[in-house]
């Protein structure tokens, strides 16, 4: 059996762990540059919000109907994140953590000595009183039950956040009442090409021959139907697979006109993306820049402007991309356009070890860059200090705006809650 344990409108409800007052209020979390509603608490949808809907959309009517908006506050989302699955962990080592606020459970380990009903709300309580996070949960045979089983669960308040598929009768009856498209992993034109064959929901696509889908559609949903019918083969390595691409991209607070700010920017950029290629413990040959103006800003020039690099060492040190991302950058830029996103993209991946070197440049030392990037990045995990470099500047006057940005009240002293 798997268990699924997604938290429920997790960005607003962070929000909400330190302000007992907005209990019972609507809240949304904005998008970067608080262009966007990307989190909704229950209220605020029964308010109408949409998830995607622009902010200037519906400002005025959200908040004169008394509505609490927040920009995003990725540090307190990523903190409080984690203290969800170290409760997790506690109640079950063997787990398999899929996004920020979701985690699926393999309970075999526990073979029949569990009862599940009490696993479930224990699980609910436990995080909701040691984090303050409200969560629901989805026990199954295999992991895709288990995403439906949540998605019940979140949706129909009858079982209090908790649903739980183990009887085959029961899981079949529950099935013919899931349309395709609300099964996990297949998309809107999946699901039209599965409604073309007359095929219009979970149980019978679970009934289709799985070698028939697999010859005739891809492995993914051969995989996808028996797991519908209770066989489990989606596993840790499945969820988990090495990134092929690394994007970093953000719009900036305003428009930048000058060359120096845009070098800053880029530099942030891809130092940050050569941070992300260390954790996944891989190095990159090629290194893309891309910078474009507001496209819907129809009073300015318009422009798009992109180039890419092949480097000779395969590498994630973060000097050697800053520095090629640079040399890109003055490529491609133009003077006299009012620039509004700036991104960098690091592909054509090879592992950390085993990777072939150049016959004739020995110059590159890796074990020397791979210590120093390993202390650098030892440093600022633990905010011993913060390690930066110098062209990334320090003003940073370009960032995102995140004018309604709460208090990072767990992973900054000066910003913890005062009572008096």
């Amino acid at each position: 059996m798997y268990a699924l344990i997604d938290c429920n409108s997790f960005y607003a409800s962070c929000e909400r762990i330190f302000r007992p007052d907005l209990k019972n209020h609507p809240v949304v979390v904005l998008s970067n540059n608080d262009g966007c509603v990307i989190a909704r608490s229950s209220e605020a949808k029964k308010m109408g919000l949409i998830m995607g809907q622009p902010w200037y959309q519906v400002k005025k009517n959200y908040l004169d109907n008394g509505g609490i908006v927040f920009s995003s506050n990725y540090e307190l989302y990523a903190d409080i994140s984690n203290r969800v699955m170290n409760v997790l962990t506690e109640l079950c080592p063997e787990i398999d953590i899929y996004s920020i606020d979701e985690a699926f459970l393999n309970l075999s380990s526990y073979k029949n000595n569990i009862n599940l009903v009490q696993f479930a709300f224990d699980c609910k309580n436990r995080i909701k009183d040691w984090v303050g996070i409200p969560v629901s949960i989805g026990i199954a045979p295999t992991r895709t039950l288990a995403k439906l089983a949540n998605r019940v669960a979140k949706e129909d308040s009858r079982f209090d956040g908790a649903v739980i598929l183990k009887d085959k009768k029961i899981i079949q009856h529950f099935l013919k009442s899931v349309e395709i498209k609300n099964i996990w992993g297949i998309g809107k034109r999946m699901s039209a090409k599965l409604n073309d064959l007359g095929i219009q929901n979970a149980l019978q696509l679970s009934e289709v021959n799985p070698r028939t889908i697999g010859s005739n559609f891809s492995v993914v949903l051969e995989r996808t139907v028996r797991e519908l019918r209770g066989q489990a083969c989606i596993e840790t390595n499945n969820l988990l697979e090495p990134k092929k691409q690394i994007m970093v991209s953000r719009s900036f607070g305003r428009s930048i006109k000058s060359k120096e700010i845009l070098r800053e920017a880029v530099s942030f950029h891809a130092g940050r993306a050569a941070e992300k290629l260390r954790f996944e413990g891989q190095k990159c040959r090629t290194i893309t820049v891309f910078i474009r103006s507001n496209p819907f800003n129809k009073q300015i020039r318009q422009i798009y402007s992109s180039d890419f690099m092949e480097i000779i060492h395969a590498t994630s040190d973060s000097r050697i991309i800053i520095k090629t991302a640079n040399k890109i950058l003055e490529k491609i830029y133009r003077e006299g356009f009012e620039y509004s996103k700036a991104g960098i993209l690091l592909s054509n991946f090879t592992e950390k070890l085993g990777y072939q070197m150049n016959l004739f440049d020995k110059s590159f030392d890796s074990k020397k860059s791979d210590d120093l990037m390993r202390t650098v990045d030892y440093i600022n995990i633990r905010d011993i200090s913060n390690i930066f470099f110098g062209n990334q500047g320090y003003r940073n006057t370009w960032k995102m705006k995140r004018q309604i940005k709460s208090k990072r009240y767990t992973t900054r002293i000066e910003e913890i809650p005062v009572t008096r």
